[in-house]
């Protein structure tokens, strides 16, 4: 087992190296980086909101200043390498570069970032002065309460339903909830989070739940059990509306693996040697059934906790991970977006190894050691 670990882990070296290199080269190609957003607010052409979600391209959002004619010995190579730069001092450019670090050449800049990654030296916020460190520990709050919930929730509900839809397959009891699994897995979640606004946060009907943050503005001022009654109220109506589409489609995954199972013949050799029924489900088909959904289970972790919803977070007006990153994606901010995705890869690869060394928990007959990583 040892033996295997150490290959994973050693294996994790050129993956998470192959996935920072794809990211930081497509980053080059990218238009409208830092250096860029600054012109455009030194210039007056800054996009604004509208515009970036479609409102135009940042030649109509600039207006004339596009059209005007570069000035004899203020176009040089520098200017030429930002749209909108006409006019401006090359000297200003070039100190901009300066500041962002984008003075040196691609590779340099590539392995510095990564021997700065090895010591989790992520740098500072371009446009927000501060450390990607603090910024990401900010808001991972949000992100731990509505990763942890919603799979807790999802995995509460999913399997026993799950297993229970499998015991009774093709009873009235199977029909009617696998029509709420359907309904359940064809409304997304931002729509469903809406439809909880309208019936419960005082949209047309009942303001029972409110509707901004996760907890309240005088929470500090509260007990611990009034405190603890407060997270609770505040998380109810994004968790669900998280759970919906992740519970839906656990419950088929569970029911599916659970028929496969009871289909087999070790199956049917534990019921003639006369087992109950619930001692071949649980002492049999339970540990080989489970073991596909475990194996989905590092890949729902890291898609909930660390990814979120940036929908469920806009409606909400939760500030955590997923805004974040959609800020610093828009923002061209470098230092947040791969600082961010080296810990969620790291830790993804660290959790894929978890979950794969949990089979055995669940299945002691397999063994690592015989596998070629």
């Amino acid at each position: 087992m040892m033996a295997y670990i150490a290959r994973r882990l050693l294996l994790m070296i050129p993956t998470l190296f192959g996935i920072m290199l794809i990211n930081f080269v497509v980053m080059q190609f990218l238009p409208g980086g830092p250096v860029e957003q600054v012109i455009a607010q030194i210039t007056g052409t800054a996009v604004d909101v509208t515009a970036r979600y479609g409102g135009g391209s940042s030649a109509e959002v600039g207006g004339n200043e596009g059209n005007r004619t570069t000035q004899a010995g203020e176009s040089g190579s520098i200017n030429a390498k930002y749209r909108g730069a006409q006019g401006l001092d090359p000297e200003l450019l070039a100190d901009l570069e300066r500041q962002f670090g984008l003075d040196k050449p691609a590779h340099e800049r590539f392995f510095t970032m990564l021997g700065n990654y090895l010591r989790f030296d992520f740098g500072e916020s371009f446009f927000r002065d501060r450390p990607v460190v603090d910024l990401v520990i900010e808001k991972l709050p949000v992100s731990i309460t509505l990763g942890l919930w919603t799979m807790l929730l999802s995995y509460l509900i999913s399997i026993p339903l799950g297993i229970a839809k499998a015991v009774r397959d093709g009873t009235r009891f199977d029909v009617w909830s696998s029509a709420i699994v359907i309904v359940g897995n064809a409304i997304p979640g931002f729509l469903f989070a809406v439809f909880l606004i309208v019936l419960f946060a005082g949209g047309s009907f009942w303001d029972i739940f409110p509707l901004r943050g996760l907890t309240s503005d005088n929470w500090e001022e509260l007990s611990w059990p009034a405190r603890i009654v407060d997270y609770f109220w505040h998380i109810t109506l994004p968790i669900l509306a998280l759970a919906i589409g992740g519970f839906a489609t656990l419950t088929m995954l569970t029911k599916n693996s659970f028929l496969d199972e009871i289909g087999k013949q070790y199956v049917v050799t534990a019921r003639a040697k006369g087992l109950s029924e619930r001692r071949v489900l649980y002492g049999h088909v339970f540990r080989n059934a489970m073991l596909i959904v475990i194996a989905g289970f590092p890949g729902a972790f890291i898609g909930v906790f660390f990814t979120g919803s940036l929908l469920i977070e806009a409606i909400f007006s939760l500030d955590g991970l997923g805004l974040l990153g959609f800020e610093a994606v828009l923002n061209r901010d470098y230092p947040i977006v791969l600082g961010t995705l080296y810990v969620f890869t790291l830790m993804g690869l660290v959790i894929q190894l978890v979950g794969d060394l949990t089979y055995t928990l669940i299945d002691p007959r397999i063994d690592f050691e015989s596998r070629e990583v």
